[in-house]
């Protein structure tokens, strides 16, 4: 099975380019630096991990995603190569990304740039209006009660233990 689970911080903005033709595309490029668990020398050190999404994934990503913010990403492993300008192969190792999460507030994220638009809701980040149908992770069909999810009992579930 190839899955994969990687929690990091962007290294720079995200490089978001549109497929050619009718039906075009996002496709959204980044790097994610990944911390160590074992430090060498007691040296903190991370790994430099490669991503790419594509469709609505890469379209929130370049409104929402920005150098230094702390997002979880969950893809799959993919490798390939290619040959340079020099004539030599050279071999890439690419996240394709499934799903993305923020894991912080924008505020902790220390992000204070003009262009960004400012967290006017504490901690969390400001969504805009009407993107939920949009959003990679948004839950098409649940079920509402006058706006609000509905509560579930224990006993509800089927896989629930008494």
């Amino acid at each position: 099975m190839n899955n994969c689970v990687i929690l990091g911080r962007l290294v720079r903005d995200p490089d978001v380019r549109y497929t050619q033709g009718n039906n075009s595309m996002a496709v959204a490029k980044f790097t994610l630096a990944v911390d160590r668990r074992i430090k060498k020398d007691g040296e903190a050190s991370a790994d430099f991990i490669n991503c790419v999404a594509f469709g609505k994934t890469a379209e929130v990503i370049e409104k929402h995603v920005y150098k230094g913010n702390k997002i979880a990403v969950v893809g799959h492993i993919q490798t390939g190569s290619y040959t340079n300008k020099e004539g030599q192969k050279v071999y890439t190792t690419d996240v394709i990304v499934d799903a993305m999460d923020f894991c912080e507030s924008k505020s902790s994220s220390g992000n204070n740039s003009a262009e960004r638009p400012a967290a006017d809701t504490g901690d969390f980040i400001n969504i805009p209006e009407g993107i939920e149908e949009d959003l990679p992770f948004s839950q098409p069909g649940a079920k509402y009660n006058d706006g609000k999810p509905v509560q579930q009992r224990m006993d509800d579930l089927p896989f629930a233990r008494n």
